[in-house]
């Protein structure tokens, strides 16, 4: 297994829509572990393949406190949201800000598993929000994207200036 590097903020890479995975196999297992070993690295609770420069449509999670219940969504589908929610949401590729956000309170999904299985789960809460959190950057859309222009500006300069200020 490897670490792999995320894509910070505002790179134009995280704009890049996902193409769905066309076959389960050793090699998008391969990625899986990979994509685990570093978000847990990371530390976080959600990772989308779009976020280490995999373009395709895959994304973990994990919001167990003992982080040993990874559930990985292939191809993943929202077929029902209900209700609203606002949760402060943080980002791997957005290091160091948090921001209120407002989304469904409660989805159904649908997805493959890393075995390639089909399975449908209800989310609420946190899972609910990382889910969703995590497939719009399949969509190209980083959660800062909800926030006015004004922050996001803000967020994106005092990004730049870190990624400037960073060592070699």
């Amino acid at each position: 297994m490897a670490i792999l590097d995320i894509l910070n903020y505002p790179d134009p890479r995280l704009h890049t829509v996902a193409k769905p995975v066309k076959v389960v196999d050793a090699q998008l297992r391969r990625l899986i572990a990979d994509m685990a070993e570093t978000m847990y690295a990371a530390p976080g609770i959600g990772l989308a393949a779009t976020q280490v420069n995999q373009h395709i449509q895959l994304l973990l999670v994990d919001i167990s406190e003992t982080k040993d219940q990874l559930q990985v969504f292939i191809n993943p589908k929202i077929l029902e949201k209900d209700g609203e929610q606002v949760y402060e949401e943080g980002c791997l590729s957005v290091p160091g800000v948090y921001e209120s956000v407002t989304r469904a309170e409660k989805i159904l999904v649908e997805a493959l598993d890393a075995q390639g299985e089909k399975f449908q789960l209800e989310a609420h809460g946190l899972l609910s929000v990382c889910i969703q959190h995590e497939m719009d950057h399949l969509l190209g859309k980083v959660f800062v994207e909800y926030l006015s222009p004004l922050k996001r500006t803000r967020i994106k300069n005092k990004l730049l200036k870190q990624q400037r200020i960073r060592p070699m």
